[in-house]
């Protein structure tokens, strides 16, 4: 990392480690945005931050990249939901499962709708977490456009939101299956016994040795015979050195279970 001003200021204020991530998309996205206030140099730049809180706010936004959409790249989706109706039996009560990064909250609503589609009369554990607190406030209301659900088909469309002018509300039924929380991957505890974690399009902006770090805490956090579904760019290529085998091409088990 060449800005350790930076660096620090955004540990002390938002809480967010940047020696973790990729540090050339990181500092092309610094100084862009630099460029953009018109600040001269990094002391210049962490000076306008701490006088301007709308300022602070965009950078932090800036930072955190929150591009989603629902059941993004469809074809996955629908094979993580085969592999979700194996995994569910009689005697399984609830799954419980962690879409990771959840952004504007697309992602865990996808899985709500999946689970409601499998189970209709069955609650589960589905907890959603990401680093940015705006972003989560954004992701409670449910409220989306028509570019996040047009991968969404007609009859769920009509089942599960609401349309009003051009935006799509999800429906409450499905807001009360997601739990919503603030989590940091790389600085926050995990918790733990997880059926399913989501975790998809993030941790392509993290170092190799952050990314497995995160890997081997996901591998933790799973219940024996646990899936892990990562993004279409992410592929494990050491999935077996961390414990995992492979169940699809984006999909990853932690062997054990029934």
């Amino acid at each position: 990392m060449e800005y350790p001003k930076i660096e620090a200021y955004v540990l002390k204020n938002f809480g967010i480690n940047l020696t973790a991530y990729k540090s050339k998309q990181l500092i092309r996205r610094l100084e862009n945005f630099m460029q953009r206030t018109g600040a001269k140099d990094e002391h210049d730049f962490v000076n306008m931050l701490s006088k301007d809180e709308q300022l602070s706010k965009k950078f932090l936004d800036h930072l955190t990249i929150n591009v989603t959409e629902f059941f993004r790249n469809k074809e996955l989706f629908l094979d993580l939901e085969k592999k979700i109706k194996d995994m569910l039996n009689p005697d399984k009560n609830t799954l419980k499962i962690w879409s990771a990064a959840c952004s504007t909250g697309a992602e865990p609503y996808t899985l709500a709708i999946i689970m409601d589609r499998l189970t209709p009369n069955k609650k589960h554990n589905i907890l959603a977490t990401d680093i940015d607190f705006k972003i989560l406030e954004q992701a409670k209301q449910g409220i989306y456009n028509k570019n996040d659900i047009k991968n969404v088909d007609s009859n769920l469309l009509s089942k599960y939101f609401i349309q009003k002018d051009d935006k799509y509300y999800i429906s409450d039924e499905i807001k009360k299956r997601v739990e919503f929380k603030r989590h940091d991957l790389i600085l926050d505890r995990y918790e733990s016994g997880f059926d399913l974690i989501v975790c998809r399009n993030v941790v392509i902006y993290f170092t190799p040795e952050t990314k497995n770090e995160i890997y081997k805490k996901f591998y933790a956090a799973l219940k024996p015979g646990g899936l892990l579904f990562v993004g279409a760019t992410e592929s494990i290529y050491n999935y077996r050195e961390l414990g995992f085998e492979k169940a699809s091409t984006f999909i990853y088990r932690k062997p054990g279970g029934n």
